[in-house]
């Protein structure tokens, strides 16, 4: 038991000087709560330390308040500090508060980088997609037409159209045109001078077009595809051809067919416009008078092959004269197309990125959903990091309340406080803004990978700079608010009297922020996992034939179909291949649509809608389609020249009984069924197999399909194959496709967003955790003492590890329930957009709740388990 130490009967009281200085520079409201409180604690120390510590103590404490007091109340020694001072002042004391409290501010400052890091990076995908197509000085006044056309009681939307329509919008409606501009497809062909030959993508297109879509000029003008059989070329092609060298007035060959000269160079079109891949032009009358199914469809309504352009005269407006030439086509057309009810309308240059996709005829959307979806996503990642120092910072109440206590009692006012506690948030997001440039300028790579795009940033772009402060500011403002206005509330008398308590509903508002973090997080989990889940279910579809070993070649030229069967013989001899076809089409896609069909037993009110395939006899054999009825193309066969191979698919649509048999007319030519194939999924993986019929061609075909020797390398038949390609076809690189890539291909857009999704969340858990980690600490560093006590009355590592941890446990269970309703809201909508798509399994919920748990529990456990393995001596020792 102590006793007091100094002699019995003496008064305790503290120095008079002391009592003095504190009497007269204490401010009036606060002196006699003051002094009360220090003599009480004076005389304490007495009791237990003994004079001298007591009035040291006493001094100390004294000082305190004296000192700032005496500058408050000597205006002519000090002068008073200006605003640029207080700030200053402000900043050295965040920088030394950063510098002490080294993990404090690692989690604050590290957590802040990566949510704006994450913010910069979608605000400059976002930039991106917004500014698509405004490349092109005219980009509110262009449009592509397009129409609606009704099948089956099914709107279908598309861009192709016929030839004639462009001459009825020249005479029926100039005067709210400044361009009509006919266009084929942006297909590929093969350049070539002397023995140089490149693949390159291009457009028979009309001369105005340069002029149109505002193409900056390197060489010539834009009037250069006025001359005849002209060309005007890329930068990047001209520099591919010629080097440094003047590429005007040079002959190029295109297809080995036809010489065009070089009249125009210009400059290469951005990533971020629908034209970037427009290696050349060509003049539209070329392609009339090389291709005579072009010159016989000028007047042909129902070939719907062709593109069209438009820029509107300077008075028109869009949506009017999209509703003024809605009936352009079908007041054209006859019985047999009025029944298709074609309605031609404009689709502006602003929507063909962004709103490109149509359902029934009603556009729903496009690529504007992900720029909102991402929007969001960077809003929430960024919030993540501002609760991340909001938390920590209320956690820390305790430990500046005596500071805030002190500047309230020496004549700081609550705006001041403000003030301060605004500055060094400001601070600490300007440091994290510094590194998250750092970061974002390292990751551009790997993230312009993941969403195929080239961004860099725009150091050079004033917007971006004045985007940055502003963000900066409104970070600093979003996670200093809640601290400022909390710790600046505090009452200086209970704070200096020591009699200041959090309160127990203190904490709430920091669970509540934690619940928000993990349930951003969960639901994130969860979307990348059904992302990926509705990929994989279209992976697994059953193709309808084998794509393992399949290649093949697109040819522009004649010379291998009018060699095919010698090129056949060798590619077979050659000991690469096992088998070899020629089709119209691509095995990706289908290339030819056709209504034209009757047969037995068919609806009057049903509208054929057929895809046609045009193939030789071993096509079946080379790609391996699967037969259900029937039997494949045979050469043994000489009927099987007017014969068909149709898919399930058309066998429904058809409602055939025994299909094998029966005639298929198409106006004047009868087609016979020979067999029906499991249907193959040649164009969207998402989607049903469109009805098809494949029949025999005898044109030259457009691709070479090759199977290849399994028992022989890829690279060994990849080489052997080109040689057979160059001996037959030397004016044509060897240029050939694996099916099984050009398949995945079509994956690409899912397989970014749940890339970019799967970033995001890996990004928002490591944020989260962050912050967990940070409460963790603070907290066992709180309850230091009580674990103490714990460990001495026998609780196990394994009792305070759930001690400390349950809390968390709890919160993390919260979110879990509130993120599950919201991201299945969400997905249950986003899977209705694909006809063939996956459901939603419970254990999805399952797996991202448990891996949220397991994530929070390791990242508290550290701390958990530190705190519990502490001796008790130590956090005993001054009770």
């Amino acid at each position: 038991m102590n006793t007091p130490r100094n002699r019995p009967g003496r008064p305790v009281k503290p120095p008079r000087l002391a009592d003095w200085l504190l009497n007269w520079f204490c401010a009036p409201h606060l002196r006699e709560e003051v002094l009360g409180d220090l003599h009480e604690r004076y005389a304490l120390r007495m009791a237990r330390l003994g004079e001298t510590k007591a009035q040291w103590r006493y001094w100390r404490e004294v000082l305190a308040y004296v000192r700032p007091a005496m500058i408050k109340r000597q205006p002519s020694e000090y002068p008073k500090p200006t605003n640029s001072a207080m700030l200053r002042n402000y900043l050295k004391i965040a920088f030394r508060n950063l510098v002490r409290q080294k993990v404090y501010s690692f989690i604050n400052i590290g957590g802040l980088a990566v949510g704006m890091t994450v913010a910069i990076l979608i605000g400059l995908w976002i930039y991106d997609e917004l500014s698509f197509n405004r490349y092109h000085q005219h980009y509110d006044r262009i449009a592509q037409v397009m129409q609606h056309q009704t099948i089956n009681g099914n709107t279908a939307t598309g861009p192709a159209i016929p030839i004639p329509l462009a001459n009825e919008l020249r005479t029926a409606y100039g005067t709210d045109f400044k361009h009509v501009l006919l266009s084929s497809w942006t297909e590929g062909h093969i350049l070539s001078i002397g023995t140089k030959k490149f693949w390159k993508n291009g457009n028979y297109i009309e001369p105005e077009a340069p002029d149109m879509f505002s193409l900056k000029m390197i060489k010539g003008t834009r009037a250069g595809l006025k001359e005849p059989y002209s060309i005007m070329i890329s930068e990047s092609v001209a520099n591919a051809f010629f080097g440094t060298g003047d590429p005007m007035g040079k002959l190029l060959k295109i297809d080995n067919q036809i010489a065009v000269k070089v009249t125009g160079v210009y400059e290469d079109l951005p990533y971020n416009t629908q034209l970037n891949n427009l290696d050349y032009m060509v003049p539209w009358q070329v392609n009339v008078a090389i291709r005579d199914w072009v010159k016989n469809s000028q007047i042909k309504w129902d070939n719907n092959s062709f593109q069209l352009f438009v820029q509107l005269a300077d008075h028109a407006d869009m949506d009017h004269v999209s509703a003024k030439i809605k009936d352009a086509k079908l007041v054209k057309v006859g019985e047999v197309l009025a029944q298709f009810k074609p309605e031609i309308f404009l689709q502006p240059m602003k929507n063909w990125h962004l709103y490109s996709e149509f359902k029934n005829g009603v556009n729903v959307g496009g690529q504007i959903q992900f720029v909102w979806l991402f929007g969001i996503i960077g809003v929430f990642v960024l919030l993540l990091a501002c609760i991340n120092f909001m938390n920590l910072s209320t956690a820390r109440s305790e430990k500046r309340a005596k500071e805030v206590g002190i500047r309230k009692a020496v004549g700081s006012i609550r705006g001041q406080l403000i003030g301060q506690f605004f500055s060094e948030s400001l601070l600490v997001v300007l440091i994290a803004f510094v590194l998250s440039l750092l970061f974002v300028q390292l990751s551009l790579p790997f993230f312009n990978e993941v969403a195929a795009k080239k961004m860099t940033i725009l150091w050079s772009t004033p917007l971006f700079w004045v985007a940055s402060i502003g963000f900066t500011l409104l970070t600093g403002i979003i996670a200093g608010s809640y601290p400022a206005f909390y710790l600046s509330s505090f009452q200086p008398v209970k704070v200096l009297k020591g009699t200041f308590q959090v309160g127990r509903f203190a904490s709430l508002p920091r669970k509540v922020l934690v619940v928000i973090q993990f349930t951003v997080s969960v639901t994130l989990i969860i979307g990348t996992i059904i992302v990926f889940r509705q990929i994989q279910y279209a992976k697994n579809r059953p193709m309808g034939y084998s794509r393992n070993g399949l290649l093949y070649v697109q040819t522009t030229t004649a010379d291998i179909h009018n060699h095919y069967d010698a090129f056949r013989n060798d590619l077979l001899q050659s000991g690469a291949v096992t088998e070899i076809a020629e089709s119209e089409s691509p095995l990706t896609g289908v290339w030819n649509v056709n209504g034209g069909f009757d047969w037995d037993g068919k609806d009057p009110n049903q509208q054929p809608d057929f895809a046609v395939v045009g193939v030789t006899y071993e096509f079946g054999k080379t790609i391996g389609w699967q037969f259900k009825e029937g039997r494949d193309f045979s050469r043994a066969f000489g009927t099987d020249s007017a014969s068909m191979v149709i898919n399930e698919a058309a066998l429904k649509f058809m409602g055939l009984k025994n299909p094998v048999g029966k005639i298929i007319r198409e106006g004047s030519l009868r087609y016979k069924i020979i067999g029906v194939i499991k249907d193959m999924v040649m164009e969207s993986p998402y989607e049903p197999a469109r009805q098809t019929f494949f029949y025999i061609s005898n044109f030259p075909s457009n691709f070479i399909n090759i199977r290849m020797n399994p028992t022989i390398s890829a690279s060994e038949a990849v080489s052997k194959i080109g040689d057979v390609f160059q001996k037959y076809n030397p004016t044509a690189p060897f240029d050939y496709k694996f099916a099984d890539a050009e398949y995945t291909k079509k994956f690409a857009a899912e397989e970014h967003i749940g890339t970019l999704a799967s970033f995001f969340a890996i990004l928002a858990i490591l944020i989260s955790c962050l912050g967990i980690f940070g409460l963790a600490s603070f907290i066992a560093e709180q309850r230091t003492k009580e674990i103490g006590v714990r460990k001495v009355l026998g609780a196990s590592v394994l009792n305070l590890w759930g001690l400390l941890s349950k809390d968390f446990v709890f919160l993390v269970l919260i979110a879990f329930a509130i993120a599950t309703p919201i991201a299945y809201y969400f997905l249950s909508n986003w899977l209705q957009n694909y006809t063939y798509h996956t459901d939603i399994s419970w254990w999805i919920f399952a797996a991202s709740g448990s891996g949220a748990l397991l994530i929070t529990l390791l990242t508290v456990s550290f701390q958990s388990i530190k705190a519990a393995l502490m001796n008790p001596v130590k956090s005993l020792r001054s009770e």
